[in-house]
């Protein structure tokens, strides 16, 4: 999952020109983007439309938080349509994964789908208490796909007038949620994703966010707006070079009897340069650049 595109669920209009975009995942949103009076009409308006997909995109849902009430009806209506993948807002900590998967088992057996089927990406760090149980999401079940995060929803919940500072830098508190994602996803073994980027016309600052992230180990980033995803797409395929080099370093060990360090080109590598090329060229395998 390179780029996960938010769409509203309650336009046909705009779930159309999301699903054909070319973003790896497209998020059928039914809770920020949509009003209270909006709920039943967005489960019915989506449940039809992804009913309705053959390819494309990989669908993710985007249900309203445990606390809402309306996970339940959430799941009712859009577990018949096949998700992928449930995105879970305000997760707490590991056991509001696990109490999700245990609502997916029973929609799942009731749907006649295969146990397990459904994957959940959790948003972990839009509540106070969410930043803190960063932690606790190692063990909390397969159905784990990655983790993200979120500034905007967290900054209501401390008080924040704003995540950013006037340079357009995430403030300390932010910077902190970032790095515990970053950090929990690697606990868990699992993909980190970063999240959006709100003024989707700073296409330079955008840019700049994407290239940041792919640098410090998130393998994806959340989109807005269409215009976003190309962007995502490049920042976070591997580049020929980089996948050229990974490859010579796995070869390299594996000639070498896998040791403990090697030496190319007279500059020594040791395993977490190994580990480091394996990943990068699981991403490239999966974002199709390598066989």
């Amino acid at each position: 999952m390179r780029s996960l595109l938010f769409v509203p669920g309650d336009s046909e209009k705009k779930l159309e020109k999301g699903f054909s975009s070319e973003a790896d995942v497209v998020i059928v949103d039914l809770e920020d983007s949509v009003s209270a009076e909006n709920k039943a009409s967005a489960r019915r308006i989506a449940a039809g439309f992804i009913s309705t997909l053959t390819g494309g995109p990989t669908v993710y849902v985007r249900v309203n938080d445990l606390s809402t009430g309306l996970t339940d009806d959430d799941l009712a209506a859009l577990v018949p349509a096949k998700p992928a993948g449930i995105m879970l807002p305000k997760s707490n900590g590991g056991a509001d994964v696990q109490q999700l998967s245990v609502k997916l088992r029973v929609q799942e057996a009731e749907n006649g789908l295969p146990d397990g089927s459904i994957a959940i990406l959790p948003i972990i760090t839009e509540t106070a208490a969410g930043v803190l149980a960063a932690a606790s999401y190692a063990g909390a079940g397969t159905r784990l796909a990655g983790l993200t995060w979120g500034a905007e929803d967290l900054s209501a919940a401390i008080g924040a007038r704003t995540a950013r500072d006037g340079r357009g830098v995430y403030t300390d508190v932010f910077r902190l949620a970032r790095t515990m994602t970053l950090l929990a996803a690697s606990a868990a073994e699992t993909a980190a994703i970063d999240t959006v980027y709100p003024n989707f016309r700073d296409m330079d600052g955008f840019r700049r966010e994407c290239e940041e992230a792919e640098r410090d180990g998130f393998t994806g980033k959340m989109a807005i707006h269409p215009a976003q995803v190309p962007v995502i797409n490049e920042a976070f395929t591997p580049s020929p070079e980089a996948t050229a080099h990974a490859a010579a370093v796995v070869d390299a060990f594996r000639a070498a009897g896998n040791p403990g360090v090697v030496a190319i080109d007279g500059q020594m590598y040791d395993r977490p340069h190994l580990r480091r090329a394996e990943r990068l060229l699981a991403r490239a395998k999966a974002a199709g650049v390598l066989a």
